[in-house]
């Protein structure tokens, strides 16, 4: 299958985006949540090998479809690993028809306006070749707003869609991800900002398309104009730190809005279980996030 079917899936069919893209820094806590604690592991690569067995198991498991997730976003050595003796993106696609993409940014500066910024990505052209070549579809990357300032906001979104354009440039599609924190007491100023300066970007664009990755707003539908714009391919919510059942209540709230949930995603998940208690209870939180994506 090609890009152009790859392309359709992400923009017509319903359903979400897995996000299994835990990395360096964020991997021991998903562990922690998994069931497997910091004495389980003596080093990075255990500890990674460790994290690629608990995504593997994800991808395989029989609640984990295509006809409900979409596409999977991947840490940058779970592309380079296997499952089952294929590469994952390959894996993801051939076997279950989910879109790959990969996560990209390589943390976050201090912040600064309130707003932390990506952290320069100097090997990024050969990172991107790299994913073309391992037939990954988009790539991801993060960088955060903590305060409703504009000049923070309008910097944090231009850096977003430079980036985003050199990842177009390679002939892949880009998810711009400008997190709102959600427990900042000027959040909905904040997303007010947000959502002009990522509409100001992107009426400069030519004909190409992105998608977004954005915090749950706190005004219901409040990113339509995002949603329905042209240069947009799709708007995916990320959980945030809200429960899995706040952020599927809030996802259903806003019209044309999908999933792409980490933590929420591997709530309830635990090395301990059977694969039928692991399945069993995969299979109902993809349920809810399906239906949550559908019900706007």
């Amino acid at each position: 299958m090609s890009y152009d079917q790859m392309s359709t899936q992400m923009t017509k069919q319903a359903g979400f985006i897995a996000a299994l893209d835990q990395s360096g820094g964020s991997t021991p806590k998903a562990l922690r949540g998994y069931g497997i604690d910091e004495d389980a592991y003596k080093s990075d690569e255990e500890m990674f090998a460790l994290i690629h067995a608990m995504r593997a198991r994800i991808i395989k498991s029989p609640a984990f479809t295509s006809d409900k997730v979409i596409g999977a976003i991947l840490f940058e050595r779970t592309m380079d690993g296997v499952i089952d003796g294929t590469p994952t993106a390959d894996y993801l696609w051939n076997t279950g028809g989910v879109v790959p993409f990969l996560k990209v940014d390589k943390g976050l500066l201090d912040g600064a306006d309130g707003v932390r910024l990506m952290k320069p990505m100097p090997d990024l052209d050969a990172t991107l070749e790299r994913a073309k070549a391992k037939g990954i579809f988009g790539t991801k990357m993060r960088s955060v707003v903590d305060a409703a300032n504009a000049a923070g906001i309008a910097a944090n979104v231009a850096q977003q869609f430079e980036v985003g354009q050199q990842i177009l440039d390679h002939g892949l599609m880009p998810i711009l991800e400008p997190e709102v924190t959600i427990t900042i007491t000027d959040k909905a100023a904040a997303e007010v900002m947000l959502r002009d300066a990522i509409l100001g970007q992107l009426d400069k664009m030519g004909q190409q398309t992105v998608m977004l990755k954005l915090s749950l707003p706190s005004v219901p539908n409040f990113y339509q104009s995002l949603t329905n714009h042209p240069k947009v391919m799709r708007v995916v919510a990320l959980s945030g730190g809200y429960t899995r059942d706040d952020a599927n209540t809030l996802l259903g709230q806003n019209s044309g809005m999908i999933a792409s949930f980490s933590r929420a995603l591997a709530e309830g998940l635990s090395a301990n279980q059977s694969d039928t208690e692991f399945d069993a209870t995969l299979a109902m939180t993809v349920n809810s996030v399906f239906n949550a994506s559908c019900a706007g």
